[in-house]
């Protein structure tokens, strides 16, 4: 059985992104992105919301890795070798290989998938994350806090509801990033 992990670089101030909907605060430097190859290495598929899946997708094409470093360049390796699902009402079709198109969460259908999985599923995208919250399906989260505070925009875990956290592992990079990793024990 596989778990559910939602994991996101965040600001300080607990957003994915800031109000005008960027994030490029949050983009990894050399070790930081090791980090998330190393975490994507156990994830065997990825559930994503439309707008995360049309953020990532630009990881099938080498066009522009050409010159990027060694770890990008992993990491665009290591995303094209794991299964992909897209829940999106509006998606005609998907451009990536190795992905579906679901049109509406189905919480029994992803609670099949984790129990069918030979390895840890992980969970993309501020709306459909706190759909899995709501229902229980994420077992944990990994963040990193960037050391920013963006005052406003979209918020990293869902608003209202309270979780009941562990602590499993923490780390600091040098370029200020805090890593941490939570199992999620309850939510309300």
């Amino acid at each position: 059985m596989g778990k559910l992990i939602y994991a996101a670089n965040v600001s300080l101030d607990g957003f994915l992104e800031d109000e005008q909907g960027a994030f490029d605060w949050s983009v990894p430097d050399e070790d930081v992105h090791a980090f998330w190859n190393e975490h994507e290495r156990g994830i065997g598929t990825s559930l994503y919301g439309r707008r995360m899946y049309e953020t990532m997708r630009v990881w099938e094409s080498d066009d522009w890795l050409a010159d990027a470093p060694a770890v990008v360049r992993e990491y665009a390796d290591i995303w094209r070798t794991g299964d992909k699902v897209v829940y999106s009402s509006s998606l005609a079709d998907v451009s990536t290989a190795r992905t579906t198109i679901e049109r509406t969460f189905d919480p029994e259908a992803v609670r099949r998938l984790k129990e069918e999985a030979a390895t840890d599923l992980s969970i993309g995208g501020a709306g459909i994350a706190a759909e899995a919250f709501r229902h229980g399906l994420v077992d944990e989260c990994v963040l990193l806090l960037c050391p920013v505070a963006v005052g406003g925009g979209k918020p990293a875990l869902p608003r209202g509801r309270r979780l009941a956290l562990e602590l499993l592992d923490h780390g600091r990079f040098a370029n200020g990033v805090v890593y941490v990793r939570h199992a999620v024990r309850a939510s309300a």
